[in-house]
């Protein structure tokens, strides 16, 4: 594995709670001195014995360490101060972590023996500006954590320190704290290049879902995401007046013909089943409505559920978009970026999961859930190992509304936090059992 060392002096006292500036995080008080109630475990009493006794006595611990990581978000391939704070928690009760060679991330085992698995969160903030109104919201102008990574970080940090303290374990857990999720191609390339999947047979993650309610687990076995490509096509024409578009290349007749053509192409040429979508997002080109302009950009997402699919798209859209573009006389440059895979969750680590978070939480907690067209970069994990990824209910229920992840509006229902700590590490026992 290709590591750094962490930086040893990171501020914090031998409990692991950072002492500057949460000082008395144990009793939620936020930085503005505004007192926070805890919240109700869902799981209390479903055990095991050092799981129980470990979340009565820090569940507000997980609590302030999200509420902290939400009032500090930092943007992708920028979280050094959450990398130190995971870095701290992490050594105050003995662990060994280590830093990626880029300066965030961080990759720790729990555990002795040849068997491994991995429980893997996210880090990185959305470049969004919060408008929840929380005593904890973001104190960064233009980031914050609107897509749950904060609660994400803190849940695994939790498993983290609960595993620590179990009296023996049936094999290794990897921990992987993966900055850059919100980038593509992913933070999970970086892992992945630092070795953090050596030695592993499994990968398991959670990601918060706003159209779940609290303390249930959505899974699926198969396509969970979708793979999600961006395009970006510039054209070029000598320009002209539009009184006289013979003598000249229309352009922006050659942008809409894209527009409108590619999509129903695409949708002749793949399979209907796969869940293939094109979606333009971005068109410009012009100025002046008497003159036809000379170069012209158009941007969109290109997504699909099926593996086989995203592996011909390149090629395909390169070909589609010379013969739909040749009769207008317009040049053009394509540049098609592969982001993502689809995360495709195996029948047995879902399995396994599945009987994790009903050992968590009851046998009622495991809902189905449909495929999604968004994209994850877990599904690079994927590429690699087998896994399982699965959604974390994060609704209050009715009558709150459900407020969707990526705006500046999207909260959550901290009792999740304490089902996912549950969750990941049932789900590692079971899989390591």
């Amino acid at each position: 594995m290709t590591v750094l060392d962490s930086r040893p002096d990171v501020p914090g006292d031998p409990h692991g709670r950072i002492i500057n500036p949460m000082e008395g995080s144990e009793a939620l008080i936020s930085e503005a001195g505004v007192s926070m109630a805890p919240v109700e475990d869902l799981g209390a009493g479903r055990g095991p014995f050092w799981l129980d006794d470990w979340l009565r006595a820090n569940a507000t611990d997980v609590l302030a360490w999200r509420r902290h990581i939400h009032a500090h978000p930092e943007l992708s391939r920028h979280e050094f101060a959450t990398t130190e704070l995971v870095v701290t928690l992490l050594r105050s009760v003995g662990l060994k972590p280590w830093v990626l060679p880029g300066g965030t991330g961080v990759v720790c085992d729990i555990g002795s023996g040849e068997r491994c698995v991995a429980l893997r969160a996210d880090m990185d903030a959305l470049p969004l500006t919060e408008a929840t109104g929380l005593p904890y919201a973001s104190t960064v102008e233009g980031a914050a954590h609107m897509c749950g990574h904060d609660a994400h970080t803190a849940i695994l940090l939790g498993a983290a320190r609960a595993l620590a303290g179990a009296p023996e374990l049936p094999g290794r857990v990897r921990l992987i704290f993966q900055p850059a999720e919100e980038v593509m191609p992913g933070g999970a390339l970086d892992m992945i290049a630092a070795g953090a999947l050596d030695g592993v047979e499994r990968i398991y993650g959670l990601h918060v879902d706003p159209r779940l309610e609290v303390g249930r687990i959505g899974m699926r076995v198969g396509a969970l995401t979708s793979a999600a490509d961006l395009i970006e096509l510039r054209l070029t024409s000598p320009g002209g007046h539009t009184s006289r578009p013979h003598l000249t290349a229309d352009l922006v007749h050659a942008l809409g013909t894209v527009i409108t053509s590619l999509p129903a192409v695409l949708s002749r040429r793949v399979d209907p089943r796969s869940g293939t979508v094109l979606v333009w997002g971005a068109v410009h080109a012009g100025q002046a409505a008497n003159a036809v302009p000379q170069d012209g950009v158009l941007r969109g997402t290109l997504r699909t559920a099926d593996h086989e699919v995203w592996t011909a798209l390149e090629p395909l859209v390169a070909s589609s978009v010379q013969s739909l573009l040749a009769p207008t006389g317009v040049g053009f440059s394509l540049d098609y970026r592969r982001g993502v895979p689809p995360v495709v969750s195996d029948a047995e680590s879902t399995a396994l999961m599945r009987a994790g978070a009903e050992a968590a939480l009851g046998e009622g907690a495991v809902a189905s859930t449909e495929q999604s067209s968004g994209g994850e970069d877990f599904g690079w994990y994927l590429e690699h190992i087998q896994g399982a990824f699965a959604r974390l209910g994060v609704w209050p229920g009715s009558p709150e509304p459900q407020s969707d992840i990526h705006r500046p509006t999207f909260i959550l229902d901290e009792r999740a936090l304490l089902c996912g700590v549950r969750t990941l590490v049932h789900t590692a026992l079971t899989s390591l059992a």
